[in-house]
Formats: C-alpha cells, structure tokens, sequence
C-alpha cells in the first residue's frame, strides 16, 4: 500500500537516485515473485528490481517541464506469470528547487506620464514570472525593487506597479527617462535568483509655459502703395511647450494703426505676420505703432496660477513714399450742356494733383478713344472741358469720355477718369403725326361724325411733357371736315355736312397743323387723305372707286384728266413747304386715258 513517492528534481549524483521501494504482502521472500513497472518513463526514466521492488531514477529530472509521474505495479507469479494481486497506481512527484530565475514578459517597456504629475501618479505596471512551483516554498515568490531611475520613479515591490516619486518633473528640463527594475524570486532573500527589464519612460506635456516675444520691440517699413493683404513682416513668440500647447494666436490689442494693420497665425511656423488692412497714404501719416498680443488659445486650469498666458510686443511700422499718380477730386464728373450750344463753349472742369510731397504739376487730356469723333476737348493747363463740334440731343443724349492726367515731371505716372456729359434737350424739333393716316367717309355720312383720331410725336423732349394742338390749315378753312383738338395730344376729324358723293370728289387732302407749347413753339403741317366710299347701313366700307362720267357739256374725258392733273399741280404750289413731302409720289397722268378701263380720281384741298 503506497500514495506517491517524492524525487529532488535536478539531482546531480553520480549513482541512479533512490525513489522508493514497492512490496507485496504475499511476497514471502522465496524469490516467488516479480515485481513489473509500468506507466510514465517506466524502464527508461525509473526502473525497478523485480526481485526486491526497489525504483530507481535513471536521469535527471526537471519539474518545470513534468512534475508529476504516473506508474503502475504489479507483482505476478515468476513460475506461472500470473498476478498474485490486481495492477496498482502509484504517483512520483517531482520536488522543486529554486532552478529558474524570474523572466518579465517584456524585455523593455515604453510608457508616458504628464510632467508636472503629483507624486504617486501611475505609469505603468511591470510584470515577471518563475517558472518554479508556487506552491512549494518560496521559489516563485517575486519581489520588484528599482536599480535604476530613483529619486524620480519607484516601484510597489508586490505588484510591479512604477509611480512617480518626485514633484514638478518638467519635460522643458528633461523628457526621457531609463528605468531598470529587478525581479528576485525566494521573496527577495538571499541567495534568490532574479531578472532586470528596461522601462524607457516619457514626459508628455502640459500647457505650463506662456508664450514669450524674444525683444520687446519690433520694426517694419513698407510702401504706401502696398495693397491690402500684402504682408509686412513676421514675428513670433516662443513657446517650451509642444504640439498645441505651443499653439499662440495674435492679435492687435491697440495702437494708432487698429485698423490699420491686421495680424494672422501662421499655423505651420506659429509666426505672428502682420499684414496691411486698409490702404496707406505716406502724406498723411508716416508711422504706425501698434500693440500686438501673443496668447495660448488652449490653456491648463491648474496652471493659471503662474501668471497670464500671453504676451506682448510693440511693433512700429515705417510707411515709405511711393511716386503716386495724379489723383482726381472726383471718382466720377458729370456736367451738362444744352444741345443749341456753340463751338468752344466751356461746359466745366475737372481737377487732379499729386499727392506726392513734391505736388507735381499736372496736364490734362482727352482718352480720343473715348471720343472718335473729338467733340470735347480740354485745357491742358487747367482742366476747363469745352466743346469742339455742335451738338445734337436727339442724335446722342449721354457722351462718356475719359480724361486722363498726367504728371509733366514724370509722364509714366497718369490716372484717368470717366467724364459724362449729358446734353440737354432744346425745342428744335417740330411735332409731326405718329403715323401716315389715310382714312374714309361714307357717301351717306351725317355732319359731325368722327371719322379719324390724330396723334403726334415729338423728337423732343419737354420737362414739363409734350402739349401739342392740332388745326387745319388756312388753305383748308372752308374744308368739308373740320378738325376738334382733344386737349390731350390728340384730335379728332369731324364731317361737316351731311353726304358726300364719290362721282364728284372722291379724295379729300386735310392739310392739319400740328404745333408744340414749348420755347420757341415748332410747328408742322401734314396731310390726312379722306377717301369718299360706298357703304352699308352699319357704315362698313364697300367701295370707294368712282364710275366713269360723261360730262353733260360734252367735254372729252381726255380734256377732264388734263384739267384735274392742272388743277392738282396748283394745289402743290399753293401748299406751305411743309406739306409737300405728304404729296411725294403723287403724279397726274394727262396722256390719252382710257376712261372705260379706269376711274377718274378728284382730289381737293377743302
């Protein structure tokens, strides 16, 4: 009977190591019995003395790599080779010794820790293992301890754990540390066997630095013809902190050139560039001194209390003159002339000057692109515009030419601007109909009945509007129509008699005065063509041609068209001039006509 049998590990005799001894109770020392082993390394690890049961290791054995041993016995009849007894289970366990030293699971750790931590703050944890059996004895029992990085950091012995031992660590003044720590097995004691790893620690930073300008006092020149947005000069602060902790925005806090100047943030070099804001003028101010304010846009709340994050510099910009053009007193002229204006009447002036300190004189000109047809010119010495050429309204209301001045010192330096003349009307234009009117009065029409309305226009073009009345003419007075003004730029024509009859006039020529109530008044005559028709009893046109006649006298028709053509002529002569464009086309065929084939045309003048 047995429970297990017990080994040294690791044994370094020269002769087989002594396990243990197996017996049968029915061995009775005769020699009867065999003893067989078998199982875990039986007969190559441990043998047995089949006569005496005695077990023996054969090698040298390891715990760490098998602790414990299985085998089983039996005692069986030498003679028969039966068992005496049922095959047993017995177990070898290997005893440790302290053979392995702690190995850490890392051969070197990286960790980060805020600078400026408190004291105790965690950084990182280190863990070794032993291989040896933590059950028996003290073997596996592991012991951290700091070599190297003390005063800065210390480690818990039991758990591995690194903290910060030491106050206000700056990672400004140093940012890497190199820490060695030791793990002994045997609970740190004497004679315990240990293993070391490398912990390379890192200081990360906090915004505990402001922004600092390295000179209190910064100086800039630039031309007064710079642009805005055109940058001037850079500055910057500097800053120990990284990343953006370092970040710093500007800003002008005061000075005479506020607004001025503006300051933007170049995010890449973290420079201040100061830039021009609005346009300079070296005549009226010469330097600038500003107030610029570099600050941390993120900041740490717990370090407020080493004072304001932010800083600032004065900065004085030098404007430097520029050779300048000409400047006019305007951006834009606008004059006006009346269109009945002579040659060489002044219609005004403009004015420019240098605005340089020198005050170059200047001369005066006409862009001629701008004027093709020179109408205007201008005096070179004194700017007065005058015209060239008469002017017409009604041809062209508004000219728009450029005038340019020029330096005489220094001719590249010119500028221009833009002169509109408007020219203003005058009645030069009589009023004439709006359109060619030709209109009919049926044979059975009753006196005082509308036949055409009239209307006129006018090229010119009154303040106060167009007022225009309507007349017929001298020459018309004892017309069969007459003609009644509307008081409202328009009149109507009106029969004058009841019935009119084709055969014995079949045209009618209205001469209509049409005159304007401007200054001085303008008048026109034209002509409205009355055609005499037949028509129904709506008074809708039916026909206006006349039937051939024979003269009751015996007058040949030939010698009719003869005596109506003289007739017609007359009337033209007597006509005022006015009239006589309407009668433009209008011809008198005296020639033998064929009066079977066509009608006889009457005109009249009343």
């Amino acid at each position: 009977m047995w429970n297990q049998f017990f080994l040294l590990e690791e044994y370094t005799g020269s002769d087989y190591q002594y396990v243990g001894k197996l017996h049968s109770d029915q061995d009775r020392g005769d020699g009867s019995l065999k003893y067989i082993l078998s199982g875990d390394g039986a007969g190559d690890l441990f043998i047995i003395n089949e006569n005496t049961g005695d077990i023996q290791a054969t090698k040298r054995l390891d715990r760490e790599e098998k602790p414990v041993y299985i085998l089983r016995a039996q005692a069986i009849n030498r003679k028969t080779g039966r068992p005496v007894e049922p095959e047993s289970e017995f177990i070898i366990k290997i005893h440790d010794i302290n053979d392995n030293e702690p190995i850490f699971t890392k051969e070197v750790y990286t960790a980060t820790v805020p600078e400026m931590s408190d004291v105790g703050t965690f950084v990182v944890q280190v863990t070794a293992t032993d291989a040896d059996d933590p059950t028996y004895g003290n073997s596996a029992k592991v012991v951290y301890s700091i070599l190297q990085g003390q005063p800065y950091f210390s480690v818990e012995s039991e758990t591995g754990i690194i903290k910060t031992a030491l106050l206000n660590m700056d990672r400004e003044n140093r940012e890497q540390y190199q820490v060695v720590i030791q793990a002994k097995d045997m609970g740190g004691q004497m004679g315990g066997l240990s293993g070391t790893t490398t912990v390379n620690i890192t200081l990360t930073d906090v915004n505990d630095n402001p922004p600092r300008f390295p000179q209190s006092t910064y100086q800039f020149k630039t031309p007064e013809s710079s642009p805005p947005g055109t940058p001037i000069g850079r500055i910057k602060a500097s800053d120990a902190d990284v990343g953006e902790n370092a970040e710093i925005e500007y800003s002008i806090t005061e000075g005479e050139g506020l607004d001025m100047f503006d300051v933007i943030t170049d995010q890449e070099t973290q420079e201040g560039i100061i830039t021009v804001k609005k346009l300079l003028d070296f005549e009226k101010k010469k330097v600038y001194t500003l107030k610029v304010e570099a600050s941390n846009p993120h900041v740490e709340p717990r370090f407020l209390y080493l004072g304001p994050f932010k800083d600032s510099a004065t900065v004085r910009i030098m404007v430097e003159d520029v050779d300048e053009p000409p400047v006019f007193s305007k951006l834009a002229y606008i004059l006006q002339i009346r269109e009945d204006a002579q040659i060489n009447t002044t219609i005004g002036s403009v004015t420019a000057q240098d605005p340089d300190a020198a005050r170059n004189p200047v001369k005066y000109s006409v862009d001629r692109h701008t004027d093709m047809d020179r109408i205007f010119n201008i005096d070179s010495g004194n700017g007065s515009i005058f015209t060239s050429k008469l002017l017409d309204r009604e041809t062209l209301l508004w000219h728009n030419i450029t005038v340019i001045a020029t330096e005489i010192n220094n001719p590249k330096q010119s500028s221009r601007v833009p002169l509109y003349i408007k020219v203003l009307d005058v009645n030069d234009n009589p009023p004439e109909f709006a359109e060619f009117y030709e209109t009919f009065v049926c044979e059975k029409a009753k006196a005082d009945q509308l036949i055409q309305t009239l209307r006129a226009i006018d090229k010119d073009d009154p303040y106060s509007g167009h007022q225009f009345s309507f007349s017929l003419a001298e020459a018309a007075s004892g017309s069969n129509f007459t003609i009644q003004d509307n008081k409202d730029n328009t009149a109507g024509i009106f029969t004058r008699k009841n019935g009119y009859n084709r055969h014995e006039m079949s045209t009618y020529l209205l001469p209509v005065v049409i005159s304007d109530n401007d200054y001085p008044v303008q008048s026109s005559t034209g002509t409205v063509t009355v055609r005499v028709c037949a028509c129904d009893h709506q008074g809708n046109m039916q026909s206006c041609h006349a039937e051939a006649l024979v003269h009751p006298t015996g007058l040949s028709g030939a010698l009719i068209a003869i005596l109506l053509c003289i007739v017609t002529l007359l009337g033209k002569l007597l006509l005022p001039a006015s009239y006589l464009p309407m009668l433009r086309g209008t011809h008198c065929y005296c020639g033998s006509l064929d009066l079977s084939a066509s009608p006889i045309k009457a005109y009249s003048l009343i």
